[in-house]
């Protein structure tokens, strides 16, 4: 499947940035860029009813997070929740940057979203991500109700390195005997910490998401390549995927990651779980926040809110 057009119009915008690729430059250098260029390519922001911004006590300290509210609760009300869990190769990344996605997701889903700040490497190396992010869920499922949400009706999502956290996540859920979620949402997640399938060598360069940053992102993430071998890390390595949440997994055709996200839903699939999988063939990596400018950026996004409004009413 060739480009969308509209995606080569964006690769050729950014193909004349002055900014250097991520590689190239220190971790901080490298999350200025990321919080400068993102207002430009994401999604212009939607009012909401309320958001609000917390620190939660981790065991290995406050994790920040902010929590989107869509409307104003009707007394007695309490809305389904949706725990997210941002992108960013495990370095960058930040609820600002997500902010506008976050937005969207609770207009369109009538959710309550509780985006979570978890820790960056290479300050905080694996497996603090998966740690914060278990943590946090395990904090919105516990203070639900002061939230006005519906413990009941929870769902968790996440794109890229989020999309990695989310599937550990929902392992975790499973495996800790938490309030189980009612779907886990995958968006172009990393799921394989040995970055060798085709698709990751087919689309190494000018896709957006490039090899080398992979490389680089994941460098900075594991303490060793060991690290590779953990299923909190590689997810697809895991023995059991039986019992999880259902699944939404949506894939870009052109994103080094597509094939683990192909080949995960699959080992889901073969374990029994409920999937939704959905290859947007002619886009590329990060495509949802692209919506703006991009119509399967809208289509994905309307995709995982239809999703998740569908099993928020069928509880």
């Amino acid at each position: 499947m060739t480009l969308d057009p509209q995606i080569e119009y964006i690769l050729g915008l950014v193909a004349k940035s002055p900014y250097p690729e991520f590689h190239t430059v220190s971790p901080e250098e490298a999350r200025g860029i990321f919080e400068d260029t993102a207002p430009a390519l994401s999604i212009r922001p939607e009012d909401v009813f309320r958001t609000e911004d917390r620190w939660i006590e981790g065991v290995e300290g406050d994790i920040p997070i902010r929590i989107y509210t869509p409307r104003e609760p009707i007394a007695g009300e309490a809305l389904p929740i949706l725990v997210f869990y941002h992108g960013g190769g495990f370095v960058i990344g930040s609820l600002d940057s997500y902010d506008s996605l976050c937005r969207a997701l609770a207009n369109r889903a009538e959710c309550i979203v509780v985006s979570v700040d978890y820790r960056l490497a290479p300050e905080h190396k694996f497996p603090a991500a998966v740690d914060d992010a278990l943590e946090a869920y395990q904090w919105v499922a516990d203070h639900a109700h002061e939230l006005d949400g519906d413990v009941t009706r929870m769902a968790i999502a996440g794109d890229s390195a989020g999309g990695n956290v989310t599937a550990v996540t929902a392992i975790g859920i499973r495996d800790e005997g938490d309030v189980a979620p009612l779907l886990q949402v995958l968006i172009y997640p990393v799921l394989d910490g040995t970055p060798e399938r085709p698709s990751h060598h087919k689309f190494a360069e000018g896709r957006l998401l490039t090899r080398g940053n992979i490389l680089w992102f994941y460098a900075h993430y594991m303490n060793d390549p060991e690290d590779a071998k953990d299923p909190r890390f590689s997810p697809i390595l895991a023995e059991d995927l039986s019992g999880l949440a259902p699944a939404l997994v949506i894939v870009a055709g052109h994103d080094p990651l597509r094939d683990e996200g192909l080949a995960y839903a699959e080992r889901l699939k073969s374990a029994g779980v409920k999937v939704e999988l959905s290859n947007y063939e002619g886009m590329v990596h990060g495509f949802l926040s692209f919506a703006d400018a991009v119509d399967q950026g809208k289509a994905g996004i309307e995709q995982v809110a239809g999703a998740l409004h569908k099993a928020f009413s069928a509880s």
